[in-house]
């Protein structure tokens, strides 16, 4: 249960359910999860090209991102971890390729900016065949520092530079929102068509 307990979001209880559950598991069921656990790190690895996460099935070791030749290799989406290329591609809206940073710059918690991969972003910029860099970035104070230092540092590489739009969210009530929310929200206004 202490080792459950270890993932993120899982609590105490949580924990004990999950713990539970596995004991009533058979043995075949369990022997394949501690197998799949026990070669992760041999089977699961990063893309050298994003930083994606990417399997051992791929010749070159690109993830199934930029291995495809359908996505739009001229748009590069920065994030910051590599769990967070799931919540954009669910929209099924970008059809763009992806750079990870592998964090954020946070000086409080000792991380600057040689925590991040800006390095291999400017190399892939340097390549010539990025047009554009949208920084899907946290609206918080260190997402928010990363985003500006980035901005700065790749102005004079002669690609387009843009952020997610901030504001409310849809379906959301007015009067739950924050003051900062609602000043994001009308400075990123856009047209009614």
């Amino acid at each position: 249960m202490e080792l459950l307990r270890s993932l993120p979001g899982v609590g105490r209880r949580s924990a004990e359910r999950m713990a539970l559950s596995l004991y009533s598991w058979d043995g075949e069921k369990l022997d394949a999860l501690s197998s799949n656990l026990h070669t992760l790190k041999q089977r699961v690895g990063k893309c050298p090209r994003c930083g994606n996460l990417s399997g051992d099935d791929s010749e070159d070791g690109l993830c199934p991102i930029c291995a495809s030749p359908v996505r739009d290799a001229s748009v590069v989406c920065v994030v910051e971890e590599a769990a967070r290329i799931r919540n954009i591609e669910s929209s099924g809206v970008f059809k763009g390729v992806y750079h990870v940073l592998g964090g954020r710059i946070a000086p409080l918690e000792g991380r600057g900016i040689d925590s991040i991969d800006a390095d291999g972003l400017e190399k892939r910029i340097a390549e010539g065949t990025i047009r554009e860099i949208i920084l899907a970035l946290s609206p918080d104070v260190e997402g928010q520092a990363t985003a500006i230092y980035l901005a700065r540092r790749l102005k004079e590489r002669g690609v387009k530079i843009s952020r997610l739009a901030q504001g409310l969210p849809a379906g959301s009530d007015l009067s739950y929102a924050d003051p900062a929310t609602i000043a994001a929200a009308l400075s990123g206004r856009t047209s009614f068509e």
